[in-house]
């Protein structure tokens, strides 16, 4: 199964969303754990996909369950009030040893899975984490497997995720989200705010609140997480498929000041024409295999 073709552009007008009555022993495809910003633009493809879905807020607001995760406890209680769900979304940060195993097991241990002869067994669900592609710093171009920071939390609490549950869990790393009320156009002063800093900004990656959740529904669809090629067992790179220069952004969304620096910068940088080329850009990302693997495409077109 392939991921919705529609390409008509969705920002929501709140970040809120009505969810669905679901009491906890009914069994869900989809368990959002923190229902934030990423699930106003996933919860209507996830009704457009006929996908069912439960999710947690922390204060169980719009019919959500209220979650919150503690990595400090080992108690399960607050986990036998959620459903069992054939896939987990996991959007907050999980970070450091430990967290990842923690979350999974209670979750685990409180949703067994029963066989046909009545046994049970340690439950099967799936686990999605989101995380983000700033793990991936080195030069020159990164994709899914290129070496990244092995020390950076996020990375360690995913990489013991992908260790405990192999190719039941995969993690979705996430380039600058942007829609609805996170609008790029508005971060120019707060990424440089000398010329000295503009001339040290290179290439930048973006991604759509629509196409995270399309990439979240492509995943959910997708059987056979476990097989050559499947999707288990690794993390992806997830971007719109392009790379910006930030001069260039700049030169567009920026003051006047702001303006005059990229400008003074291309002439003592010998620089011609906007957009730089990839090679002058430092970090770069490829996050092709992503898209190919769940047989779709990003659909939300250009930033700004």
């Amino acid at each position: 199964m392939t991921l919705l073709t529609t390409t008509t552009a969705y920002t929501p007008p709140h970040i809120t969303t009505a969810f669905p009555s679901i009491k906890p022993q009914t069994p869900v495809s989809l368990l959002i754990l923190g229902a934030g910003w990423t699930s106003a633009f996933l919860i209507p493809l996830l009704k457009e996909s006929r996908i069912s879905y439960a999710a947690t807020t922390r204060t169980g607001h719009d019919d959500t369950f209220p979650f919150t995760f503690d990595p400090d406890s080992e108690n399960p209680d607050p986990y036998t009030q959620l459903p069992a769900a054939k896939t987990v979304l996991i959007t907050f940060p999980l970070k450091g040893t430990g967290q990842s195993k923690l979350l999974t097991s209670l979750y685990a241990q409180t949703h067994p899975t029963k066989g046909n002869d009545g046994s049970t067994s340690t439950g099967s669900a799936r686990f999605i984490q989101l995380g983000s592609t700033g793990i991936f710093n080195a030069p020159g171009w990164s994709d899914d497997n290129s070496p990244y920071d092995t020390c950076n939390a996020r990375a360690v609490a995913e990489d013991e995720l992908l260790a405990v549950l192999g190719k039941r869990a995969c993690v979705l790393n996430l380039a600058g989200l942007y829609g609805g009320e996170r609008d790029p156009r508005g971060w120019v002063g707060r990424v440089a705010g000398t010329k000295e800093e503009v001339k040290g900004k290179g290439a930048v990656h973006f991604v759509h609140g629509r196409d995270v959740g399309r990439a979240v529904v492509g995943v959910c669809v997708m059987e056979g997480w476990g097989g050559n090629g499947g999707l288990g067992g690794k993390r992806w790179i997830v971007t719109d498929l392009r790379v910006y220069d930030w001069w260039d952004l700049i030169m567009g969304w920026g003051r006047e000041e702001y303006r005059m620096w990229v400008g003074e910068l291309m002439r003592e940088e010998g620089v011609r024409a906007l957009p730089r080329g990839v090679e002058a850009m430092g970090r770069v990302l490829d996050g092709r295999a992503f898209w190919r693997a769940v047989g779709g495409a990003p659909a939300e077109g250009r930033v700004g």
